[in-house]
């Protein structure tokens, strides 16, 4: 899961950053509205942590933006305790849940993966598509009704297909989604097709069908058809 994390006290930004790290997640911070602004028109998220007050606008006005730009991902607002206009105001303009300030790093943790599973995964822990069966939970991959030994980045790459069947998927929005917005500035993203290519090969010696095609000059796609 990517995650967006929009909070302009840094020693607050920078544990969200560390715990959610340090649980495999991508995460990306942006300090400021405009900051903000600029990294969700180019990049997309799965979950945005958004704070109400930021020091050069308003977190609803850019729940707002985002509205009218289009901008999917879940929304978790988090604001000052006792806040509730801000609370009404928020989940009535699109937000998904509401956490008030302060709050612990587990709880932050535990909304994020509710509201992603809610949104995106239909409320289930269980990823499935014919004989594949990912458990987002324990992060295991059954290839028919049997353990596929994987690593982290190959589950969440074969999960980033699972949830975007039929779509096709550049290298770099896999570079982004997988390994953060940072990968914009490296020369290449070769590595992915060596990751698709693991994916594919253990799925394969397991065997699992191949549904992911390579559209050749723009990337892959999870063929379902």
């Amino acid at each position: 899961m990517k995650i967006l994390a929009i909070e302009d006290n840094k020693e607050l930004a920078s544990s969200i950053y560390d715990y959610l790290a340090h649980e495999n997640y991508i995460c990306e911070l942006a300090y400021s509205a405009s900051e903000a602004r600029e990294k969700l028109l180019f990049y997309s998220y799965d979950c945005i942590v958004l704070d109400i007050m930021l020091p050069d606008g308003n977190g609803l006005e850019l729940l707002n933006f985002m509205k009218s730009e289009h901008i999917s991902g879940s929304i978790l607002i988090v604001s000052a305790k006792g806040a509730l206009d801000d609370k009404i105001q928020g989940l009535e303009s699109g937000a998904d849940d509401y956490l008030t300030k302060p709050f612990h790093l587990p709880e932050l943790h535990a909304r994020l993966r509710a509201i992603h599973r809610r949104k995106n995964l239909e409320g289930n822990n269980i990823v499935s598509f014919k004989e594949i069966a990912l458990n987002t939970n324990t992060f295991e991959l059954k290839i028919h009704g049997k353990d596929l030994d994987t690593t982290r980045k190959e589950f969440e790459l074969l999960l980033y297909f699972l949830v975007n069947k039929n779509r096709v998927l550049s290298r770099q929005a896999i570079a982004n989604h997988l390994w953060g917005d940072y990968t914009d500035n490296l020369s290449n993203v070769d590595f992915v097709y060596q990751h698709v290519k693991n994916l594919r090969k253990k799925i394969n010696q397991a065997g699992g069908a191949d549904y992911i095609d390579t559209i050749y000059g723009l990337g892959y796609k999870f063929n379902t058809h």
